[in-house]
């Protein structure tokens, strides 16, 4: 590689060592969400903490559909989690939380948790690495984007960097050894690591050993020299760090380590917006659950330490007086299909919830109970509710208070809003009401069953009106209405055509609301 090749692609991100607990410490350059905020909302210290879920976690058992059980006990004998061990939450009989969940559950029961149901992509992509990329970049199923949906908007403020950033904070930071494309340019990866702990001292100390006399230890020098350029950020993490003498206890486990460091530095002063932790390994295609107890197992005990982590995390946040700053959120490349397989586990499926949680999140259960098929298939998957942009498009505007003009620039297009986070927090009052009220039979059809054609009968209260169909495999088939519409209900004729027999889902999206159809198809 060409040294101004070299400088091209990896010279832009920051090397920012690890020095804290252990952990490798990546400082990006910037995240849409932190841009946004500085250029919006400059006046707000506003923290997002992204939690990736690693491998596509199974939603139906961490938030299991208490109203229609019998459906899902039956599409998954083997792993369901008994009925009576499901933790409540309040005021809602619909839903209930893992038995390993009960940190969460509490956090719910106090009003800081936001569960946001079905939440995926139309035609989702069933590999592990091509859904990441969606998720992270942002794009449609169909598209092949390299950049970030954060690096795309860094370069629209910040196109000079890292030359003219005068900060000295980080303007984002994840911890652990993965590297996210969430933050690829077009020019450069805005994120570089050392990641060792050792690299780090020896950085500040010089201390190296010789570097060999060949092209590659040219290079190697030359990485060294990046690497000192840095140490304005390392500074000020380990001054934030220093800042904090005394926290509160923390679950043993990997992901809890992550987030004490996130509160440390977030407590001790520093001006980093966004943080991203990891938590592994969620693809349990095999022994999901304990045989015998299946609220015990592979699955309940990663749901637990996710659960105590983000409990002990905000409990250290609130005595450090520093949780007014957070809102957090989870996410996974995709769920699990809705029946399980013969080796108690579930294979790569479509949509899953989310959970935001924080002290000006909304509480609530956002959107239905997943449509379980009364005799499901292996190939069965749940429809998506929610596009996961969506979520990115509502934490930008209620959390960090960006303009919708910034929002369409980040995500292509102008994605639904949801009522996730208070209007307090951007010094707004908000206008969304629950999602949930009045949002139920939105869409119906008849026949049902239909050989061929169905009518679909819907209502809008006025304005952009979308009706899609979906097949068991979460592929969008047809778009028959995408417009705007005056308030009033409406018919239109749905002509399967050559599609094969079995179940459809119709969906409808309002504005703020949404309805899942379930209609059958069924041979002459």
């Amino acid at each position: 590689m060409k040294r101004r090749d070299f400088l091209k692609y990896t010279a832009p991100a920051t090397i920012l060592p690890t020095f804290i607990n252990g952990f490798a410490v990546k400082a990006f350059a910037g995240s849409s969400l932190l841009n946004a905020l500085q250029k919006s909302a400059e006046d707000n210290d506003h923290v997002l903490v992204m939690i990736q879920m690693i491998g596509g976690n199974d939603g139906l058992n961490m938030i299991v559909p208490l109203d229609v059980y019998a459906d899902y006990q039956a599409a998954r004998t083997n792993i369901a989690i008994k009925e009576g061990e499901v933790l409540p939450l309040a005021n809602n009989i619909k839903t209930g939380f893992h038995p390993a969940m009960t940190g969460l559950q509490e956090l719910y029961e106090n009003g800081k948790v936001c569960v946001v149901q079905s939440v995926g992509y139309p035609s989702p992509d069933y590999s592990h690495f091509r859904a990441m990329d969606i998720w992270l970049s942002g794009s449609d199923q169909n598209q092949i984007i390299e950049t970030g949906w954060a690096g795309r908007y860094l370069e629209t403020q910040y196109p000079g960097f890292p030359d003219s950033y005068e900060g000295s904070d980080p303007l984002a930071i994840q911890i652990g050894s993965l590297t996210s494309p969430v933050f690829q340019g077009a020019d450069a990866n805005m994120a570089v690591a050392i990641s060792s702990s050792s690299e780090f001292y020896s950085l500040i100390e010089d201390v190296y050993d010789p570097v060999p006399d060949t092209h590659a230890g040219v290079e190697l020098e030359y990485v060294r020299l990046i690497a000192k350029q840095s140490n304005k950020f390392a500074d000020s993490i380990k001054k934030a760090a220093a800042n904090v003498t005394s926290q509160s206890p923390y679950p043993d486990n990997r992901l809890a380590e992550q987030l004490k460091i996130v509160a440390r530095l977030v407590a001790g002063g520093l001006k980093t917006r966004v943080y991203m932790v990891t938590h592994a390994f969620f693809d349990t295609h095999a022994n999901q659950v304990q045989a015998g107890d299946t609220g015990k197992g592979e699955h309940a005990r990663l749901l637990g330490q996710l659960s105590d982590s983000i409990k002990a995390f905000m409990d250290d946040l609130t005595k450090l007086k520093a949780s007014r700053r957070v809102v957090g959120m989870t996410f996974s490349e995709f769920g699990r299909r809705i029946k399980s397989n013969g080796s108690m586990g579930t294979d790569h499926g479509a949509a899953a919830p989310m959970i935001i949680f924080g002290d000006y999140v909304l509480q609530g259960v956002l959107g239905s109970s997943p449509d379980i098929p009364t005799q499901t298939n292996v190939s069965d998957n749940m429809p998506m509710q929610y596009d996961f942009r969506s979520v990115y498009a509502s934490l930008l505007e209620q959390w960090f208070c960006v303009d919708n003009m910034t929002l369409q620039t980040v995500l292509f297009k102008d994605y639904q809003r949801l009522p996730i986070v208070s209007g307090i927090a951007c010094g707004t009052l908000t206008t969304i009401d629950d999602v949930n009220n009045g949002s139920n039979n939105l869409i119906t059809n008849y026949p049902n069953p239909f050989v061929t054609t169905t009518t679909l009968k819907y209502k809008t209260r006025g304005g952009q009106t979308i009706v899609q169909i979906f097949d068991t495999m979460g592929r969008l088939v047809s778009t028959p209405v995408n417009k705007v519409q005056a308030a009033g209900e409406y018919s239109i004729t749905f002509d399967s055509g050559k599609l094969a027999a079995g179940i459809f889902y119709a969906r409808i999206q309002n504005g703020v609301y949404q309805n899942v159809r379930s209609m059958l198809k069924v041979k002459y």
